[in-house]
């Protein structure tokens, strides 16, 4: 049965059983994440760009009793006094481990018991009437919500110091790619959604958008073809650099993507604890926006547009239809993509010939968010849902967008009109990109 998103009008057994499969999936996540550390490390702050892991999993179970059993359950908030301390605009990550943060053991028992508690109030809930629980929304939100947090708490072990605490196979290996890049044909396309239950207000509403044809390339950007930029000097030459980029280059002292070091006559990296060589037909990952953009104007070419990524991911040429996923409509599987931390890393570019796009177009879904040339925006008629702060808040040139879900993400929060974004100097994040150019171009 497919568990993450279907048209509204399915029975409500089914998407009970959907929405309760989503939270338990997202719990499984939450427990491995925070018990293959010790107590230590799950209240220490591996970076101030990050939250200790027990802030997150108290967290998780704050907004969760707040939406779950408040608000649709009507029930009495169960521990007040910790909705300040687990409140993100209240609180920078920086000055979350001095606040009176519950400890590891009263952490693991609320959000427990507050799972519990929300498992009933799904099971006797109507699911419908409001658009809140229509569908199942507010429990696919906070599905989406838990694994979102469960994405910052693996980039949270990627920071820790210390022995690898978490295992996983390998991905597959690369397929082969007739063509570096693809036309993408003018024209107009769908753009968003109006109609997949769980979308979120940023992918609200569907409309028209017309886009010029363009060339993008078939993968992301490999390790290997980035170190040519790296070796080439341009992280020394500002000509590729925006000002902000350039300043950020030079202050930090820039050389590489996040967690590489030069050592002999090659390039290592840091990953989960272990040390390895860089691969060079995996996708580069941990670059900021303005590395990517650098990147892509020493290699003559730029970064696809929010709405150029989308065409190429979800419009088929052949039928005018916008797609759930490059591949169809169907939920990923896993050989359509690399989600869910299934791996701890990206699959070789040119992998997953399954999930390809009509055009031939690959691992648009998991492996590395992409960057895109766009500020994050509201789309036309954007209303607020259920809360100004989880998009509009964000919304201006201060924010870039990112498109696609790396192998860190669930597939329930990663769809073809899922829409992520965050500050272009962010290095941590499991972050690529792929480049474009205009189909004018020589």
């Amino acid at each position: 049965m497919n568990l993450v998103n279907r048209p509204q009008t399915e029975d409500p057994a089914i998407v009970r059983e959907r929405a309760g499969a989503a939270l338990l999936a997202a719990r499984d996540r939450t427990s491995l994440l925070t018990t293959c550390v010790d107590e230590h490390d799950l209240t220490a702050q591996h970076s101030p760009l990050m939250s200790p892991l027990v802030w997150d999993l108290a967290h998780i179970g704050n907004q969760e009793e707040q939406w779950l059993l408040r608000t649709v359950g009507g029930r009495e908030a169960m521990r007040p006094e910790i909705d300040s301390v687990y409140d993100a605009f209240e609180h920078p990550r920086a000055e979350r481990p001095s606040l009176p943060l519950l400890s590891p053991a009263e952490a693991r028992a609320y959000a427990a018991e507050v799972r519990g508690r929300a498992l009933d109030v799904l099971e006797g809930t109507r699911l419908e009437g409001s658009a809140l629980v229509t569908a199942g929304f507010v429990f696919g939100m906070i599905a989406q919500h838990e694994q979102q947090h469960d994405e910052t708490m693996l980039i949270t072990h990627q920071l820790r110091r210390g022995p690898a605490a978490l295992t996983a196979p390998p991905p597959p290996a690369a397929g082969e790619v007739t063509a570096c890049e693809v036309l993408v044909p003018g024209g107009p396309f769908t753009m968003g959604t109006s109609t997949e239950p769980w979308a979120l207000d940023n992918e609200r509403p569907a409309h028209r958008r017309l886009v010029p044809a363009f060339h993008i390339d078939t993968t992301p950007v490999s390790n290997g073809a980035y170190l040519r930029f790296v070796e080439d000097g341009g992280y020394q030459d500002p000509r590729w650099w925006q000002p902000a980029g350039w300043a950020l280059v030079r202050e930090h002292g820039l050389t590489a993507p996040l967690f590489w070091r030069r050592e002999g006559g090659g390039w290592l990296r840091r990953s989960f604890g272990v040390t390895e060589p860089v691969r060079p037909e995996e996708p580069v990952v941990h670059v900021s926006w303005y590395e990517a953009d650098a990147y892509a104007r020493w290699a003559g070419r730029r970064l696809p547009s929010e709405a150029e990524w989308e065409k190429a991911a979800r419009h088929d040429p052949a039928t005018g239809v916008s797609r759930r996923y490059p591949w169809g409509d169907q939920d990923p599987g896993p050989d359509h993509a690399n989600l869910g931390q299934r791996h701890l890393r990206p699959a070789p570019v040119g992998a997953y010939e399954r999930g390809q796009s009509p055009l031939g177009v690959r691992q648009l879904i998991g492996d590395v968010w992409e960057w895109t040339a766009s500020d994050f925006l509201p789309y036309p008629g954007f209303r607020a849902f259920p809360y100004r702060e989880y998009s509009e808040v964000f919304f201006g040139d201060g924010h870039k967008v990112l498109r696609g879900g790396s192998f860190a993400v669930d597939a329930v929060a990663c769809r073809g009109t899922f829409r992520n974004w965050d500050l272009p100097v962010r290095r941590q994040i499991f972050a690529g990109f792929r480049t474009a150019r205009d189909a004018a171009a020589a």
